[in-house]
């Protein structure tokens, strides 16, 4: 008979996990910087954030990994953001080509990429992340706290896609409020 339910639940994917799971509450967010020159879309600020589910994407353009990742990236932004989902990127680059704003430009233009960036030239928001690895997906809540992390590539209809977005949903589950 269990071995019945736990067949089950690995039928029904990561979204039958959802309504039994929560999420660890981790510490907040370093702040965003202010400098407008640092962002392509406007500054963003964790207080004036408050209230939404964010979903920062740490990547450079110069990382397979990450280029492989924006499809899911631009599908959580299209289908959430009526939903209270706010999507930022942070680009810290590894290479001196990826750190040119025009070239920087030139590839969000390449892949329609719509939402707010921070240009990280100086791995200041990767160091405060203590961030090792390209891509990097956080999940934060409405308070501005750190509930999830994916390090890797993500991809729509796959196990890495499903498991993040559960997370999502669980986080969009959660009554509002900070506590």
């Amino acid at each position: 008979m269990r071995a019945l339910l736990v067949l089950l639940l690995l039928a029904a994917g990561p979204a039958a996990f959802a309504q039994e799971r929560t999420l660890p509450v981790g510490p907040a967010m370093p702040p965003l910087p202010a400098d407008a020159k640092a962002w392509v879309g406007g500054p963003q600020s964790w207080k004036g954030l408050a209230g939404k589910v964010v979903v920062v994407d740490l990547w450079a353009f110069g990382c397979v990994n990450c280029v492989n990742t924006i499809p899911w990236v631009k599908s959580i932004h299209a289908r959430y953001k009526d939903r209270g989902v706010v999507v930022l990127g942070v680009h810290t680059p590894e290479f001196g080509f990826e750190r040119k704003r025009e070239s920087f430009l030139a590839e969000l233009k390449k892949h329609d990429i719509r939402w707010p960036q921070l240009m990280d030239n100086e791995s200041a928001y990767w160091d405060a992340l203590d961030a090792y690895a390209w891509p990097t997906t956080y999940l934060v809540d409405r308070c501005g706290r750190l509930r999830a992390k994916h390090v890797g590539e993500v991809r729509e209809a796959q196990f890495s896609g499903d498991e993040v977005e559960s997370k999502l949903e669980m986080l969009l589950a959660e009554k509002p409020g900070c506590s």
